[in-house]
């Protein structure tokens, strides 16, 4: 399984605290600014669920309190993207401490989020602050359209992140994403609406500029 830029952030605190270095606690979690279609590209499984309990559970062979982790129960309402891993989840797990990227969740109101995630080789599901997980309530309605087929379809656009200018694609099937160039901000104009999928009739090799080569696919 191929890990995202975004996703090694995090596993890189996991491999110190499994190496034994001594390590008291992380500095904090990082993740890398990424559009909602690429984290839903780079996830293993993407639901919407509902949390109706927590406990914190740890590892049989482990006293580490770094290795504890909070078990999230879950009424899953919707599977996006997982089908041929999982039927139905029950639960998903997240680090105790937000500093090794666990996440916090409303688990007292039923409230209702959008999860995405990887799954261990004993079948359970990680989800971390690098992962994409939003409360449901605070999607777009094209966001929420998105999720049905759209960002999917647009898995083969490597999303690339613009920091700086000028920013210019620097290979084939890449798109520019600039909200945090131009807005400082993972929620802006392009991440909220847009879901960039590749045009059928282009060829991107000696094509045109890449904002031809895809459509935003937005909802009026």
């Amino acid at each position: 399984m191929a890990i995202s830029q975004e996703q090694s952030v995090c596993l890189g605190f996991w491999v110190l605290l499994l190496l034994g270095t001594g390590i008291e606690e992380a500095e904090g979690c990082t993740c890398y600014p990424a559009h909602p279609q690429q984290l839903f590209c780079s996830s293993e499984i993407v639901i919407r669920a509902k949390i109706s309990g927590e406990k914190i559970v740890s590892p049989s062979n482990s006293s580490s309190p770094y290795m504890k982790m909070i078990q999230y129960e879950i009424k899953m309402i919707k599977m996006f993207k997982g089908f041929d891993k999982a039927k139905d989840i029950q639960y998903v797990y997240t680090p105790v401490f937000t500093s090794l990227c666990g996440v916090k969740l409303d688990s007292n109101n039923k409230a209702g989020y959008l999860l995405s995630g990887s799954m261990w080789s004993d079948g359970r599901i990680s989800i971390g602050q690098c992962d994409l997980v939003e409360s449901w309530d605070n999607l777009s309605l094209s966001q929420k359209k998105n999720l049905n087929y759209r960002y999917q379809m647009g898995c083969e656009c490597r999303i690339n992140t613009c920091y700086t200018v000028p920013c210019a694609s620097t290979g084939e099937n890449e798109c520019l994403w600039t909200d945090w160039l131009l807005d400082n901000s993972l929620n802006g104009g392009q991440a909220r609406p847009d879901a960039l999928i590749r045009r059928p009739d282009t060829n991107l090799r000696g094509g045109p500029p890449p904002e031809k080569d895809f459509l935003e696919m937005t909802d009026p």
